[in-house]
């Protein structure tokens, strides 16, 4: 498979976004590893796996700066999946140079949407779709063999099927879990799971998209699926006077926690829009649970589950990769002015951190939990340990909103240019002898290889078609906040 070549400039009159731009890419380079004969994006930060849960997703959002990883972090969980369709949670390189397909976790599942990116990315390779599709289809397979409850959910086994370790409402599961059958001595699991519900949605959307493209007759099928999922999600996990999902034990009862998770289902786009819509007014931008300070904490601040460890915890608070995926998450919905509302405020909290791009970071204060690089654990007072510097799902997700904000995104088959306020600025993208360029400022500029510029107004996305030829405005102006 060919790959494109790529370039990505960026330069603005801000010194402090310039700064920050800058050291997030250094940051970022700094996480790229050989896996035997692969390079990959690995999620730094002390982690030196591909995850599931981050690095399909990661590396598409470093395509521009290096397409080979980014290619690499979607083939590599495909070329190791098992016979029996089950997906490695992580892909680590052993001390003896072999590389090794984890089987013990779920770990999320950020991967079909990326891996689609990826393939419109390097030229809409029909060899990497229906490497991509047998994919997807024997993973689905596996889940509804081990993971489909009678009334059509699916269940979440161990902690780190759904990567949020330590998370409280998980009671006393195990962080990992080997085998098909659940355990018979956890109180809370198996649980019947809005994620792991929404990794099966996820598959079958994708596989609509992929016959679509394919011009295959299953792509209604296919869909009719994923919207029987939907409809099963909603029938057994929401809570309509809440206006929130809610796991059930093994019991079948509610676990009780107000969690960021719907945030996470729409990414894998599973809700209806009434209830993404529910979900954000209700309790993503209430001050008391979600909007604090720095917005986003893993459960809702008042909520008597919440945890405000500095340590690897998504019991309470702020994680990068919460914000990573927040992204497509908000954009999935038309909430996309919410993300530079986000983008800002982690800017702010990133301004106090010198350079360094942590994985955690306090809801009320904004500040950094610095950690010690391998033990993910707080320095103690006294010893000088390595500490955790350059977590990548911190440093892309500021690459990526900053873009979203000020800067051009391919994204599929379209060109989104971004121009969120009259901040003057230059971004220009290369792909494959293509050069985009947007100059921002009091009246936003693009050019497609140097033609015609085309204007549009500060405050505006402005989405064409890859030759520029526009397609639609977004707004971008933050809606009123409470």
């Amino acid at each position: 498979m060919r790959l494109p070549e790529v370039s990505i400039d960026f330069s603005c009159a801000d010194q402090k976004l310039q700064s920050l731009w800058d050291s997030a890419v250094r940051a970022v380079r700094g996480n790229l590893r050989a896996f035997g004969r692969d390079t990959v994006l690995t999620e730094g930060g002390g982690y030196s796996k591909i995850w599931l849960e981050t690095q399909p997703m990661g590396g598409a959002m470093f395509a521009l700066w290096h397409p080979e990883a980014a290619l690499n972090n979607s083939l590599l969980f495909l070329r190791h999946q098992r016979a029996d369709g089950r997906l490695p949670g992580s892909i680590r390189l052993r001390e003896d140079g072999a590389v090794e397909a984890e089987f013990d976790k779920l770990q999320g599942f950020c991967f079909p949407a990326p891996a689609l990116d990826m393939y419109y990315f390097t030229g809409e390779d029909p060899g990497c779709l229906e490497l991509l599709r047998g994919g997807l289809e024997r993973f689905l397979a596996w889940l509804n063999r081990t993971r489909r409850t009678e009334d059509g959910l699916y269940c979440s086994f161990c902690v780190y099927d759904t990567g949020e370790d330590h998370a409280v409402r998980y009671g006393d599961a195990p962080c990992r879990w080997t085998e098909d059958a659940p355990p018979r001595d956890a109180d809370v699991v198996p649980m019947a799971s809005m994620d792991v519900t929404s990794y099966a949605y996820a598959c079958c959307a994708a596989l609509a998209e992929i016959a679509r493209i394919r011009g295959s007759g299953e792509a209604e099928a296919w869909q009719r699926e994923a919207d029987d999922i939907a409809a099963r999600l909603k029938r057994g996990l929401w809570d309509e006077a809440r206006g929130s999902l809610f796991d059930r034990d093994r019991d079948g009862r509610r676990v009780d926690v107000l969690g960021h998770n719907p945030l996470r289902c729409m990414y894998w786009g599973s809700l209806s829009r009434e209830m993404a819509d529910t979900f954000v007014r209700r309790h993503l931008l209430n001050p008391a649970e979600f909007w604090t300070p720095l917005p986003l904490p893993s459960v809702a601040a008042n909520d008597p589950a919440f945890r405000n460890a500095p340590e690897n915890n998504w019991s309470g608070q702020c994680e990068g990769l919460t914000y990573q995926r927040a992204i497509r998450a908000l954009e999935n919905y038309g909430w996309d002015a919410l993300v530079p509302v986000l983008g800002r405020k982690l800017f702010a909290a990133l301004d106090q951190c010198s350079g360094i791009f942590p994985q955690q970071f306090d809801p009320f204060t904004g500040a950094a939990s610095l950690v010690a690089r391998d033990t993910h654990r707080p320095v103690p007072p006294g010893q000088h340990l390595p500490l955790q510097d350059d977590y990548g799902p911190t440093a892309l997700s500021a690459l990526t909103y900053m873009r979203r904000m000020w800067g051009i995104a391919p994204v599929r088959r379209e060109i989104w240019w971004s121009a969120v306020d009259e901040l003057p600025f230059r971004c220009a993208v290369t792909i494959d002898g293509r050069r985009l360029e947007l100059e921002g400022g009091l009246a936003p500029r693009l050019r497609v290889d140097g033609g015609a510029p085309i204007a549009f107004a500060p405050g505006q996305r402005l989405i064409t078609d890859k030759c520029g030829r526009p397609l639609r405005t977004v707004c971008l102006k933050a809606p009123d906040l409470p």
